[in-house]
C-alpha cells in the first residue's frame, strides 16, 4: 500500500484518484474548494464534476496542501497550465524532494513555452519526472469503458511505478521513453479538437473529419519534429488515439469551444458556454506563434489562431485546409530522418 496525492479537483484527478485507491493505495486528493472538499468526503461523489461516480473511502479529499502531499511518494499534478507552476511551487514546500511527480496536463506554459514536465523539473530538480496522457475522456473511464493510456519518463522506475499503481481491468496503462513527444501530443490535440467542432456545426460530415484528423496528425508531427519530439510518437495512443477521440466527440471541452463557434458564438460567449477550462484556447495562440517563428507550415493551426484572435472568418480555415501550398499526403517515414517536403 502507497501513499498517493492527486492535486486538482477535476473530472479526470477525480477518476485517477478512485482508479488508485480501488488498487488499494490511500489517495489524498486536494481540491481547490473547501466547499467541495467536504462534499467529496461526505457523498464519496465529486457533484460538480462527476456526479453519481462513487468513491471508494480510501479517497480522502482535503483543501491542505500540506496535508496532502507530506509523506506521498507519488504525486499527480491535475490542474490547468495557467496555474500548474504555482500550484507546483505550493506542492514542493511539503513533498520530499525525491518524490515522483506526473503531470496529467495537456497544455503549455504561457511566456515560456514550456510544457508540464520542463515546469517539473525547474520546480523541483530532484524530483522523478513522468507524463501521463492519451485519449483519456474522464467520463467514459469513469464508466469502467475499456481505456489505455500512456505513462512516459526518462526512468524505468517511474514508469513501472505508474503502471502498477494504475493498471486495472478497464484501464491499460502503456509506457514510453519520449516524454517530449507524449506531451505535444496531448497539447496540440487541442487545437484540432476545435476545429473538428466547428467543421461539425457547420454541417460537415465524417470525410471532412477524417481529412481534419489526418491533416492534423501531418501537422502534429512536424511540429513536434522540430521541436524535438520523435514523430513517430504521434502515431500511438497520445497522438493519433488522443486526437481522433478528442475530434469526434462532444464529451470534449475543446470540440465543444468548436461547436459553439461554429453556432456563431463569440470565443467568450463559447468559453462561458462550456463551462470548464478548454486548453486548445491557449495552445493555438502559443503554437502559432512559435510555428511562425521557427518557420512550420501548420495552416489548420494558424488559421484557427486567425479565427480566435485576428477575427477572420470561419471560412478562412476551410481555405487553409484546401489551397494550402503543400499536397504531399505522408511527410514521414520509419526508414528515413528526413521529412519530405513537397515544393
Amino acid at each position: 500500500m502507497s501513499d498517493v496525492a492527486v492535486i486538482g479537483g477535476g473530472s479526470f484527478g477525480t477518476v485517477i484518484a478512485n482508479i488508485i485507491a480501488e488498487n488499494g493505495h490511500r489517495v489524498r486528493f486536494w481540491m481547490r474548494s473547501e466547499r467541495l472538499a467536504k462534499q467529496v468526503n461526505t457523498q464519496h461523489e465529486n457533484p460538480e464534476y462527476l456526479p453519481g461516480y462513487p468513491l471508494a473511502e480510501c479517497v480522502v479529499a482535503t483543501h491542505d496542501m500540506a496535508q496532502a502531499v507530506s509523506g506521498s511518494s507519488v504525486i499527480f499534478v491535475a490542474v490547468p497550465s495557467t496555474s500548474f507552476r504555482s500550484v507546483v511551487q505550493r506542492i514542493m514546500e511539503h513533498a520530499a524532494p525525491g518524490v515522483i511527480l506526473v503531470s496529467t496536463t495537456k497544455g503549455i506554459e504561457a511566456g515560456s513555452f514550456m510544457l508540464m514536465s520542463e515546469v517539473l523539473k525547474a520546480e523541483a530538480p530532484e524530483a522523478k519526472i513522468g507524463v501521463l496522457s492519451g485519449p483519456n475522456l474522464a467520463k467514459e473511464i469513469a464508466a469502467s469503458q475499456l481505456t489505455g493510456t500512456v505513462i512516459a519518463s526518462s526512468q524505468e522506475s517511474v514508469r513501472s511505478t505508474i503502471q502498477e499503481l494504475l493498471k486495472s481491468d478497464t484501464f491499460r496503462v502503456y509506457t514510453n521513453d519520449d516524454v517530449f513527444g507524449i506531451e505535444l501530443g496531448g497539447s496540440l490535440k487541442n487545437i484540432y479538437a476545435i476545429i473538428a467542432g466547428i467543421a461539425s456545426a457547420l454541417g460537415m460530415g465524417y470525410n471532412t473529419n477524417s481529412m481534419l484528423i489526418t491533416r492534423s496528425l501531418t501537422e502534429m508531427a512536424r511540429f513536434g519534429r522540430e521541436m524535438g519530439a520523435d514523430p513517430m510518437t504521434f502515431l500511438g495512443l497520445a497522438g493519433v488515439g488522443d486526437l481522433v477521440v478528442t475530434c469526434s466527440t462532444p464529451l470534449s471541452r475543446n470540440y465543444r469551444i468548436g461547436e459553439a463557434l461554429g453556432n456563431g458564438k463569440s470565443l467568450e460567449e463559447a468559453v462561458e458556454e462550456v463551462g470548464q477550462v478548454a486548453e486548445g484556447v491557449n495552445t493555438v495562440r502559443l503554437v502559432a506563434q512559435k510555428a511562425e517563428e521557427k518557420a512550420v507550415y501548420m495552416p489548420l493551426a494558424t488559421g484557427l489562431y486567425k479565427i480566435l484572435y485576428e477575427q477572420h472568418s470561419i471560412e478562412s480555415i476551410i481555405s487553409s485546409l484546401m489551397l494550402g501550398d503543400q499536397a504531399l499526403d505522408v511527410e514521414f517515414a520509419a526508414h528515413s530522418e528526413k521529412v519530405l517536403i513537397e515544393e
